[in-house]
């Protein structure tokens, strides 16, 4: 589905990305895990398309199409959905007519007719149930307003309306209690089949009790240093990442 090759990246002249490679298929989830300034939300940035970011090596391809060419409304309607670590409030514009525009602007590049208001409130309704979203959050101005555990809901409820093929969840626990944290989690997994895959960036074990992933990626440096099964997230609860980080120097003679 995903595939990454020697990515390289960067902002001005600071290079963030030093050759990344991934490779993700259909039904898995990744996890992606490292110290700040690490690479992670950089690497989610890219594959969306923020033009923050110069890709000066390597090369995205999605379904075996060149991620790398296409702006980033292109990619969305490919499938390909980010769930922001800060989500952004749009005053002024409210949940449904936000939804409204974004299924019905996907609706069109797949050559289908827009939905009807009925047709579209009830799935609207429907797919706010997985988050525990109150119907009145409809009406509201995009995120204005909202608490962060709210902020974060609105997103799983956007990626459920949507149905990417990847969606990339980067730090959606950040700022949740553990209320909250159940609530997104079991959301996730509502959405989780075998046909689409996730990217789930965080810094802590406790989100992946929730979405439990096949692999866990560590990076550092702007590299992916370590990839193993959900056990290393327990190990990194525990120890950290300087054991980690000291075996890659070893590995890599130095």
């Amino acid at each position: 589905m995903l595939t990454i090759n020697n990515l390289h990246a960067s902002v001005g002249d600071k290079e963030i990305l030093k050759g990344v490679n991934l490779e993700i298929n259909p039904g898995e989830v990744h996890a992606i895990m490292g110290p700040n300034g690490s690479g992670k939300s950089t690497l989610s940035a890219v594959i969306a398309g923020r033009d923050t970011y110069a890709v000066t090596e390597g090369s995205i391809t999605f379904e075996g199409q060149d991620l790398l060419k296409m702006k980033p409304e292109e990619r969305s309607w490919l499938g390909i959905f980010l769930g922001f670590q800060y989500p952004t409030e749009i005053p002024g514009v409210s949940n449904v007519n936000f939804m409204k525009a974004a299924i019905n602007e996907q609706r069109k590049h797949k050559n289908l007719p827009p939905l009807g208001p009925a047709e579209f409130l009830k799935l609207m309704r429907a797919k706010m149930a997985y988050v525990e979203m109150d119907s009145s959050f409809s009406s509201r101005g995009v995120n204005v307003g909202f608490s962060g555990g709210e902020k974060k809901r609105n997103e799983i409820f956007q990626m459920a309306m949507l149905e990417p093929r990847l969606a990339i969840l980067d730090e959606t626990d950040s700022g949740l209690d553990v209320d909250a944290l159940r609530i997104v989690g079991n959301g996730v997994n509502k959405l989780r089949t075998k046909e689409n895959s996730m990217i789930v960036i965080t810094h802590y074990e406790r989100l992946l009790d929730y979405i439990v992933p096949n692999f866990i990626h560590v990076f550092h440096d702007g590299r992916i240093i370590k990839t193993a099964g959900r056990e290393l997230a327990l190990d990194i609860e525990k120890r950290g990442y300087d054991w980690i980080i000291e075996e890659s120097g070893s590995k890599n003679g130095k």
